[in-house]
């Protein structure tokens, strides 16, 4: 895993060019590499100013080129993965990942270890993940703090150097440059020592290892025949190693209950030293079966100094944590709602809070509410428009609750009341915001007994689990609403496998997700 070059642009509409490389760095041993591996379609990296006009054009960035253009803006080019094609002197860089943020492109050439002809699927390169961790590294470190043209300037001027510790030729070993920084600045006031390039320095103190897993739920419900619910997993392993000596050995396994949910779709931190196969072969593209690997899963690593991610990873829970359906409906002046939740046997019913935020957009101020809820309490924020239902700690025996009521409004203030373009009519939705401690959707789990440490003296083992919702709508099931692609991936490559008649209908995002705006009588 390695990056041919890396970019950073800034984006000037209105001059000449359309913007201004502000830094550059080319890996001639990568690019040598990539020549023996792509063979016969292997292409050069191009100059500055050749990549900077290409890359604008593709990303729609220069004032000339606003207007369709069927070799950049057919259907058959829609881009969702931020990972583009770029023509340059009569033949295509591939890939090129980049994305715009604060003015700033981001920009570099993963090193595909393999012919590029024909391409292979995304997911089989693993140095696009890792130019990705790489990019957002450098954002990080660049607007860390407050952005202004003195510090930019700075920090810009630093990136060479901290490139060489945390980058050295082209293999990402530390995404968080402000370690680097404070690995040059530890070296120039102490003695050189014999350790990695990318540790800052040793610890000195009790040692303790603590491992926090924490997997996120998503979950688009519409309670419609034609419209199938979607719903994912995506877990983060977060570790924190305490231990003396200049390079520790750790060995975390992650298990699974018999009945648990296989992790898929495995991105490791690059200090990992070694993993089994079948990690990383799981992926959620896949069909599920009998066979899928569940574990234990093994990570073998030396721990930087820092708090770090140990692993993403996602998974096809069988059923999300809570069902529900939302009924809006328009009678007279007044919007009548029922709404039904439902919490999944299987799932833990203790939570360290659950609410249900209902938001009115496009409405005047609520002027009066009259509501009958089975449990908990009711919240009404009359000039946001907005009901938030507080379920509380826990479910009732019965695992199921309901609310119902009227609600009217008072006349309309642009300029006050809160609007959404998607959330028209009866196009509403129900948002539920809640976190269960001690607990994963998937039974993902770090046994202490398994922790295999290295190192000088007998470290304390902590371990956390829990689960939060993210991004966790039920939909109005009596008006339109937003569907999925069929799935909630972080990276969804399914266009790669889609018919292209389907790709032609208007795709839209709402709220981070990406979904397909369905015209309804």
């Amino acid at each position: 895993m390695a990056q041919r070059a890396v970019w950073l642009i800034s984006h000037e509409p209105g001059t000449p060019l359309g913007g201004t490389v502000r830094f550059s760095r080319r890996y001639p041993t990568v690019e040598k590499r990539a020549k023996v591996f792509n063979g016969t379609s292997y292409v050069p990296i191009p100059e500055d100013g050749p990549f900077l006009k290409s890359l604008l054009f593709e990303l729609r960035l220069l004032d000339e080129d606003r207007d369709f253009m069927e070799s950049r803006d057919s259907c058959s080019r829609i881009n969702k993965t931020s990972v583009y094609g770029l023509k340059v002197g009569g033949e295509e860089l591939w890939p090129v990942v980049a994305f715009l943020k604060n003015g700033i492109v981001y920009a570099c050439v993963p090193l595909v270890e393999q012919t590029l002809s024909p391409r292979p699927a995304l997911i089989s390169i693993s140095a696009i993940s890792q130019g990705f961790e790489l990019l957002f590294g450098i954002q990080d470190f660049l607007y860390s703090s407050q952005k202004i043209d003195t510090e930019l300037n700075t920090k810009l001027s630093q990136l060479p150097d901290l490139l060489l510790q945390a980058c050295p030729f082209g293999t990402l070993l530390d995404a968080n440059l402000q370690n680097s920084l404070d690995s040059i600045s530890f070296a120039s006031v102490t003695h050189p020592q014999k350790q990695p390039a990318w540790k800052a320095g040793t610890y000195k103190g009790k040692p303790q290892v603590s491992i926090s897993i924490t997997e996120k739920v998503k979950s688009m419900q519409y309670d419609k025949q034609d419209i199938a619910d979607t719903w994912q997993v995506v877990g983060t392993v977060t570790c924190k190693c305490d231990l003396e000596g200049i390079m520790p050995n750790v060995t975390i396994s992650l298990s699974l209950p018999t009945n648990g949910s296989p992790l898929q779709d495995i991105l490791v931190h690059p200090c990992v030293t070694s993993l089994d196969s079948a990690i990383l072969t799981s992926s959620s593209i896949d069909a599920m079966d009998d066979s899928a690997f569940s574990g234990p899963y093994k990570f073998p690593f030396t721990p930087p100094l820092e708090s770090f991610n140990l692993c993403y990873y996602t998974s096809q829970v069988p059923v999300p944590p809570i069902l529900g359906f939302y009924q809006m409906k328009e009678e007279e002046v007044q919007l009548k709602i029922t709404v039904n939740l439902k919490l999944h046997e299987s799932v833990k019913n203790n939570f360290e809070f659950c609410e249900a935020h209902i938001p009115f957009y496009n409405r005047g101020p609520i002027t009066h509410v009259e509501y009958k809820v089975s449990f908990g309490q009711l919240e009404v924020f009359r000039e946001k428009s907005l009901l938030i239902w507080i379920i509380g700690q826990k479910f009732p025996k019965s695992m199921e609750i309901s609310l119902s009521g009227t609600v009217t409004f008072g006349a309309k203030s642009h300029e006050k009341q809160p609007f959404d373009h998607i959330c028209i009519g009866g196009t509403a939705y129900l948002k539920l915001h809640f976190r269960i401690l001690d607990y994963t959707l998937t039974g993902c789990y770090a046994d202490q007994h398994s922790v295999q440490v290295f190192a000088s003296g007998k470290p304390k083992i902590n371990t956390h689990r829990k689960l939060i919702s993210s991004d966790y709508y039920i939909w109005n099931s009596k008006a339109p609403a937003p569907v999925t692609y069929g799935s909630l991936l972080l990276l969804d490559l399914s266009f790669l496998q889609t018919p292209l008649p389907q790709l032609k209908k208007k795709q839209l995002h709402f709220k981070g997700i990406p979904i397909q705006k369905l015209n309804r009588d």
